[in-house]
């Protein structure tokens, strides 16, 4: 069956050796040094021949631009991330058959300008957005444009992905997280506050189509489908220096309802058990088929064999295997199917 892989993940050798060498420090993306399939293109390319039926969307890669590169620099690693990622799609289409597009969001003029130009130019399918933009939230009124574009605009998906370093300490007292709770539950708990933002600041009401690809599953919305529903049902009766609840009041659905608005991907290292919390509350036709691809602890493949070995033991119909699997990424992205 055809799998189109909806969050994989690129630094184009051009873009990454720009980034290796604007990085103050070089500890902070060891990591990335380490990942061959990750800039190198002839070895992405190997790997995937060894998976028949195999695509990818491309988005760039952690770090988030605006990270490694002031307002003035972040625009041009933009562009050079978008046209190299462009170019890899026009070379293998077979293999690519679409990109998203990065933006430099510490300058939002810049940010409108570099979307348009990616999007009409390069025939970019959707934009790539982080949890927050140097630590501000993405619901501050000066991201709002680059949002409403986005849907009213260009009409594309906004995938949204978890920022969150060892800089933010699990515990006041401390000046960093230990032990890489930052990752293990701190990106979990980051993109779901982002989604909650998101929800409370009324983005489904301005931009009721607006839609949002969640990175691993939704995060811990689906688990705590509780929490979120009745939990949230309470809204403001444990807060008394806002009015929380005359908001719920105003609100028009239930904020669980807003929740299940989102998209989700099957990233999640493949375990079977949150791919079925995630589609039980999101629904097979809200989830996208994604590995993470190549941070796995084999450097690329093995989410490549155990996430759909996860989805495959599900149980799920034809018709949810294949939307999850690729109908639902080519109806986000306006690609036909010819399959």
């Amino acid at each position: 069956m055809r799998r189109i892989d909806a969050y994989a993940h690129i630094l184009p050798r051009p873009y990454f050796d720009k980034m290796a060498d604007m990085a103050k420090d070089k500890a902070a993306i060891k990591r990335w040094l380490t990942i061959p399939v990750l800039y190198d293109l002839d070895a992405r390319l190997k790997m995937m021949e060894s998976f028949p039926g195999y695509q990818q969307l491309l988005t760039l890669s952690n770090p988030p631009i605006e990270m490694i590169a002031g307002p003035e620099e972040s625009p041009a690693m933009a562009r050079l991330a978008n046209d190299c990622m462009a170019q890899i799609r026009d070379d293998h289409p077979d293999k690519f058959p679409a990109f998203v597009a990065s933006l430099p969001m510490n300058n939002v003029p810049a940010a409108l300008e570099e979307m348009e130009r990616a999007i009409t130019q390069l025939g970019a399918r959707g934009i790539q957005v982080f949890t927050n933009v140097n630590g501000r939230p993405l619901d501050d009124e000066e991201f709002w444009p680059i949002f409403e574009a986005a849907v009213k605009r260009y009409d594309v998906p906004i995938w949204m992905h978890p920022a969150r370093g060892a800089g933010m300490p699990d515990y006041a007292s401390e000046k960093k997280s230990k032990y890489e709770i930052w990752w293990t539950f701190g990106w979990p708990y980051e993109t779901s506050a982002a989604m909650t933002r998101m929800v409370f600041s009324g983005f489904f009401d301005r931009l009721p189509e607006m839609k949002v690809i969640t990175h691993h599953m939704g995060a811990m919305i689906p688990f705590f489908d509780g929490r979120v529903g009745p939990g949230l049902d309470q809204f403001g009766s444990r807060t008394s220096d806002e009015d929380y609840e005359g908001m719920l009041k105003r609100m028009a659905k239930r904020p669980i309802d807003y929740f299940r608005k989102f998209y989700a991907d099957t990233a999640l290292a493949g375990g079977k058990s949150g791919i079925r919390c995630g589609l039980e509350f999101f629904g097979a036709e809200q989830v996208v088929f994604a590995t993470d691809c190549p941070f796995d602890p084999e450097g690329g493949p093995m989410f490549l064999r155990t996430i759909p070995r996860a989805i495959d033991e599900l149980g799920l119909s034809k018709s949810d295997q294949e939307g999850i699997y690729f109908r639902n990424a080519l109806r986000l992205l306006k690609l036909p199917c010819d399959c």
